[in-house]
Formats: C-alpha cells, structure tokens, sequence
C-alpha cells in the first residue's frame, strides 16, 4: 500500500480522469449487462412469437443502449489515457527533479545507466499497468458481478457453474505472481547494465575502434542481451500457463451450459416460466453471460500479469522518490558567505560508511582570502575529493569545513555553491551555443562579461574564428571543439559567476603551458580578491602560488611555498626533479636539432 501511495502522488491534476474513468466504465458495464437481458426478451416474445411491433420495440432499445455503451466506452479511454499519460509524465518529472536535489553520493548510490532505465522503461511500464487498473481493472469485477447477478435471475443451477471456475482461476494467477515476480526484478536490473554498456560503448566509441575492440563490445553486449533473453523466457513461460487455464475453463463452462441448457429446454418445452426449465431466449442470454463472466476473468488475469511486470518497475521508481539527500538545508541557514577564507579543522572523509579507509584523514588547513594555493598529489590522493567539500558537494564525515568563518552545513546550499565556482575534471558542455554555454555561469551576463571572461580564460581568441563566433552551436558533450578548447570555456563559465572562490581541478591539463601560463596570469591579476585553488598534475601549474599542498594517500604531507617545499618535502623534490628533467632533457633534444 506504500508502493501505491506514493506513486498516486504524482497524479496530482489528474485526478479528476482517473474518477471520471470508471464512473463510465460503470455506465458503459450496465449497458452491456441489460443488451443480453433485453436480446433475450427480443428472442422469446418477438421473434418465438412473430410479433414485428416486439421485434421494433426491442430491436430499437437493443441499439440505444448499444450506443450508450460504445459512448461511454470511449469516454472511458479517452479519460484512462489522460490519466495515465498524466501519471508518467509527473512521475518522470517529480524522479528528474529529487535526482537534482541528490548529493554526489545519492548519485553514485545509483548508477547513471540505473537512473535512465527508472526514467523510461519504467516509468512505461508503470503507465501501461495504472490504464488497464482504472479501466480494465475496474470494468472486469463489476462486469463480473453484474453478470453473476444477471444469470442467477435466469438460472441459479447453470450460474453455479459460473461460480465454480472463479476460485481456481484465482489460484492459478496467485502462483504466477509468486513466481514470475522474481524474474522480471532480475530483468529490470540487467536492463541498467544493458544500458550501461550502450552509453559506455557509444561515449567511448572512438577508443573502440582505436583499438579494434568492436568485437569484444559485441561480444560483451551479446551475453548480456542473452541474460535478459533466458530471463524473460523463463518469466514468459510461466506466464504462459494463464491463457490455456483461461481457455480451458471457458470451454469447459461453455459445454456445461449447452449440455444443462439444452435438457432444460426440453423439460420446459421451450415454454417461459416451468420450473426447472429454460426458453431459448434464456439460453442464448447465458451463453453471453457466461462469455462475458469468462472474459471478464481473463481480463483480471490480464491486468494481473501487467501488474507483476509494472511492480517491479514500480519499486524501482519509489525508491528514486522516496531518496533523501544526504545533504540537506538547516533551519535558518546562512545567505550571506562573507569572504573566501576556507578552514579545514580535522576532516575526515569516507565515501561508503563501511569503507575501511578513509579518503582523507586528518586535514587540518587554512587558507586566507584571496589567497592562490595549488594542490599537487599523484592518481588517487584525493585532491579532488578534498576540494568537493567545500561546496557541500560531499559532506564531511568527521571536522569542519569553513568558508568565510561559518561551517558550510550551515549555509543556504544555493548561497554556498553560488559563491563557489569549480571547474571540473571532466569539463562538460551542454548542447547549445557557446552563449548559452557561458550564462551558465551568470544568466543575466551581457555579451561584453561573456567576452572578458573568455578572454581572461584565453578562449575568445578561438571563438573569433568560428564563423558563428559566440554563436556556434555545441554538440552535445561538446564533441565539435578540442579537449584544450572545452577547457578554456568551461574555466569562462565559471568565471562569470564571480565566486568568492575559484577552484580548478586539473582543468589545464589538455592546454598547453604557454596558454596556461596567461590565464594564470590572468587570473592573478584579475581576481585579486577571489581566492583561487588550483589542482595541477604539473608543478609549473603551482609553483606561484601563495601556498602548495601536497596530497598522498588522503594526507598532507607537504604545505608551504615552492622554495620551501624544495627543502622540507622530499615527494615534491622528487617531483619537481622529474618534471624539470624531462623538461631539460626535452629542451636539449630540442637545441641538438
């Protein structure tokens, strides 16, 4: 029953067509259970008779309320589509808008291939299963009850034949839930991996084919389409059992009625009203009772069936909905973030809760409005998740993170993360111009900020040269501009927001060092007042700074400016030695030639 309260939530507007569904439903069932009753009246009092005036009379009801019928009927389907549609559309809206409000580890606790599935196949299923639940769901057992009634005025002896197939149907559609439903969970969850190897196989398909690996991705997309394959063979076999059992109950009660209804004529003479007996008007209106009882039945098992599919879909998209972030606004909160000071006081981090390590340990740091610190750390040090902090991209797991001398749990998270500008490891663009690109970062931004901030990030230079200029249409993931380029307009974009704090994590790494070097400077010059981390697999990136943090293993094992680093801290010695190296031996080949 939670299940169903929470997902009518969403129906919200459309309430009132799925009322208004089987109000006609239950119009359109009555005009369908008197057209027997009346036909039968037709047959023995009109044509028995020979009486044209009866065979009108009849004849002429027999269409009204065959018309009534098929009137209500469509209003009925016109409306349980309305409703329907209505319900995956807020379903699919109210999913899209928790998962926006998700923290980073409600992200990773679903998979992104997960969310999709959830937000399409899903959702349909769930669609699909809510029509025939207003509609056929709704139409069967009062059709079903209708009719029960209408036999038992007719004949009681025949009805109870009627009666008798009900409970072994119901039997045979509580065993194929209990067994099916198993199945299709399984189904669903392969599905997202079905997904998860498209959506990997398609972003990275110039990899594939640089390394001639289509076989192995078709191979590894073959064995997962069999799973789902044997998966719902299994499931469709079970469910297989449900139309024989329905048509052999139908024939079975069909024959029991012509064989009891056709003594009973005989022992009546054909003459209404002998007890025991049955007219052949009587019978002819069994026989249609009993085809609409039946098929009412196979409607439930029908609509069953549609259920023990949409269920699974159903628990899927409920725990989406019923997902709280773990990052969440306090009482009151904070909406003004005073400077771009930032404190970390004993942070611990974990990503998982039973992790056995944690990601960081121990950080203990201060940096100074306005301050230029770079981070520097091999794969896997944790600079990244250092820096997510601060926006409450993450919470911390133990300590405080400052930001203006106020803990960031107890900022307004907009607020916060308005005055926070990151630019990530993986640039993102959006499809759309490079205008609507850049107002990302400030929607109101005029087209001369959206010049200057690309060119204090060195990327208006390039976009003067698209014939479109700011104009130019991304692809999506921005596939039409080179990895340097992406870069330098994502560093725009976050530039326009003119945060408190600017932090860029690796975001030079595909442009080359004199490029880097000016929109360092730029930076330097520019944002004074803006206090600038800047994460950097390159020393030449840093070593300007005000302050060098070096990382290892979630720990700080160096902090201080280049020229003290140098003596005290003997990874970057290390590092800085390598780096310049190469570069000199670099430099020497270079000259030689």
């Amino acid at each position: 029953m939670k299940l169903v309260k929470k997902l009518m939530e969403s129906l919200r507007e459309y309430k009132k067509a799925s009322i208004l569904t089987p109000i006609f439903v239950t119009v359109e069932v009555i005009m369908e259970v008197l057209i027997p009753f009346v036909m039968a009246s037709l047959i023995d009092k009109g044509i028995e008779a020979g009486s044209m005036s009866v065979i009108w009379k009849y004849g002429i009801l027999l269409l009204v309320l065959a018309m009534i019928s098929l009137a209500f009927g469509t209003l009925a389907g016109h409306q349980a589509s309305i409703a329907s549609c209505g319900l995956s559309q807020n379903l699919r809206k109210d999913m899209y808008y928790r998962i926006q409000n998700f923290s980073f580890s409600n992200i990773d606790k679903f998979s992104t291939a997960s969310i999709v599935t959830r937000l399409t196949t899903d959702v349909t299923n769930v669609q699909n299963a809510y029509q025939m639940i207003i509609r056929i769901a709704f139409r069967a057992p009062i059709m079903l009850v209708f009719a029960l009634v209408m036999s038992f005025t007719i004949n009681v002896k025949i009805s109870l034949i009627f009666l008798a197939t009900v409970p072994v149907l119901g039997f045979v559609l509580i065993w194929l839930a209990q067994h099916v439903h198993p199945y299709f969970e399984r189904v669903f969850r392969t599905y997202d991996r079905l997904n998860e190897v498209v959506q990997e196989n398609l972003h990275g398909v110039r990899v594939v084919k640089s390394f001639i690996r289509e076989e192995h991705e078709d191979e590894k997309f073959g064995k997962i389409s069999q799973k789902i394959y044997k998966d719902f063979a299994k499931a469709e076999k079970m469910l297989a059992f449900n139309m024989p059992s329905m048509m052999t109950a139908i024939n079975i009660c069909l024959l029991a009625v012509a064989w009891i209804g056709a003594k009973a004529i005989i022992v009546s003479g054909n003459v209404k009203g002998v007890a025991g007996g049955l007219t052949t008007g009587e019978l002819m209106s069994l026989f249609t009772y009993a085809l609409q009882i039946l098929m009412c039945l196979m409607m439930i098992s029908m609509v069953f069936v549609m259920i023990i599919i949409a269920r699974s879909s159903a628990e899927r998209i409920v725990e989406i909905l019923t997902e709280e972030s773990d990052i969440q606004n306090k009482e009151n909160p904070v909406t003004e973030v005073a400077d771009g000071s930032i404190e970390f006081e004993n942070v611990e981090f974990y990503y998982a809760k039973k992790a056995d390590k944690p990601v960081l340990d121990n950080i203990n740091l201060k940096i100074n409005s306005g301050e230029t610190i770079g981070i520097i750390g091999g794969t896997g040090s944790a600079k990244s998740s250092l820096v997510q902090l601060i926006p409450r991209l993450y919470d911390v797991t133990g300590g405080d993170v400052k930001v203006g001398g106020v803990d960031v749990r107890d900022y307004d998270l907009e607020t916060l993360r308005d005055s926070v500008a990151m630019v990530l490891q993986k640039n993102v663009l959006f499809s759309g111009t490079i205008k609507e690109n850049l107002r990302w970062g400030n929607e109101k931004a005029t087209d001369e900020e959206l010049i200057h901030a690309c060119e204090l990030a060195q990327a208006d230079d390039f976009v003067q040269t698209f014939p479109h200029k700011y104009d130019t249409y991304i692809e999506q993931g921005g596939n039409n501009v080179s990895g340097g380029q992406k870069q330098r307009l994502c560093i725009a974009r976050a530039l326009l927001k003119k945060p408190k704090i600017l932090i860029l994590d690796d975001s030079t790494s595909a442009v080359d060092t004199a490029t880097e070097a000016k929109i360092r400077e730029s930076l330097y010059h520019d944002l004074k007042d803006t206090t600038k981390i800047i994460i950097a697999q390159r020393i030449s990136s840093v070593q300007e700074a005000d302050q060098i943090l070096v990382l290892e293993d979630g720990k700080i094992i160096g902090h201080g400016t280049h020229e003290e680093l140098l003596k005290t801290c003997e990874a970057y010695s290390e590092i800085y030695t390598t780096q310049i190296g190469n570069q000199s031996i670099r430099a020497g080949e270079e000259a030689a030639v």
